[in-house]
């Protein structure tokens, strides 16, 4: 798909500061910009790129004024980080032509209730009394079982896995392989010494507008539901187990694990491997470094935390710097 600069400024209400008929291609990094890309500059540190960049086009904030001579065509906007998300957003639409499309090697059972111009790959599987979304895509390979609810707009790629009876919002992408709706980790311990499995009756929503990463796993619960609310994100390789809640737009990096019967609160941000214990309550606002370990509840908003068990910032940083003394005798 190709654009000039001229209709890069009208999507993104930007003013063209050079040639307005440049044209590109793709998307580049602007430290590997190259002749028919678009780059974008929107962190200080990258400014001496700007000026060896040979991207034909860069999206530059209004009030960027050049140190030095700029060979590129510039399109200056009021926010080149959003800008270069919504041109993304555009131009993936385009390419994401929505028509109706039957794998002849799926399956669809008969009481199946499917919407307009639904996509479904070849080995897609849709159970008994299923109901998907308008101008949702099921691609290859995925497993959606009797009674799930998929609403319109949504994306589930190959491999994916919906267990019966999930209910799944509107605009809501599952990448590939994530598991939505297997048995919590629940067994009782028997006088014998082994473990007796305790059934999950429950199920999981997921509401509109969220984001799974692959290999992500959300266990259903054990009664009631696991709840994914509004505008979560969630990255590869996280756990959500049983009756979790997952407060609306709180956002979950790699390998995260949160443990049963515990509530999110709504704008947390999760770092890489953050393990939450079960049954407490994270506060609204919460933000957790890299490897942090909760394991009680946090009740005041807006706090960050890290270490294991997780202590406030500063006091963190304070033992930190006591440990690498203490290392040092």
């Amino acid at each position: 798909m190709e654009f000039t600069a001229k209709e890069i400024a009208e999507i993104l209400n930007g003013t063209v500061d050079g040639n307005p008929e440049a044209k590109v291609s793709t998307f580049a990094r602007i430290e590997s910009g190259k002749p028919g890309a678009i780059c974008f500059f929107a962190n200080p540190k990258y400014e001496q790129y700007v000026y060896e960049c040979k991207a034909d086009i860069i999206i530059v904030n209004k009030t960027f004024e050049p140190k030095a001579p700029v060979s590129a065509t510039m399109v200056r906007v009021e926010d080149s980080y959003a800008a270069v998300a919504a041109l993304l957003d555009y131009v993936t639409a385009k390419k994401r032509a929505y028509k109706r499309y039957r794998g002849c090697k799926s399956r669809v059972r008969w009481s199946a209730k499917v919407g307009k111009k639904v996509y479904i790959g070849d080995f897609a599987y849709v159970g008994k009394k299923a109901q998907i979304g308008d101008y949702t895509k099921i691609y290859e390979n995925v497993y959606v079982g009797d009674g799930v609810k998929i609403g319109s707009h949504c994306i589930i790629y190959p491999g994916v896995r919906i267990y019966p009876g999930m209910v799944i919002g509107n605009n809501v992408i599952l990448h590939a392989n994530c598991v939505v709706g297997s048995d919590g980790f629940g067994f009782a311990p028997m006088p014998d010494g082994t473990w007796k499995k305790i059934e999950h009756t429950g199920n999981v929503i997921i509401e509109d507008d969220v984001e799974i990463g692959a290999n992500t796993c959300i266990d259903k619960s054990q009664m009631g539901s696991t709840i994914i609310r509004k505008g979560v994100k969630l990255d590869n390789l996280c756990q959500i187990a049983h009756n979790v809640e997952v407060g609306s737009n709180t956002v979950m990096a790699a390998m995260t694990g949160i443990a049963g019967s515990t509530k999110i609160g709504e704008h947390c941000i999760f770092a890489g491997q953050v393990g939450v214990a079960g049954h407490i309550t994270i506060a609204d606002n919460t933000t957790l470094g890299a490897q942090t370990g909760v394991i009680s509840k946090i009740t005041e908003s807006g706090k960050v935390f890290m270490g294991t068990p997780a202590l406030p910032h500063r006091d963190y940083l304070r033992s930190y710097a006591e440990f690498k003394k203490a290392g040092k005798k």
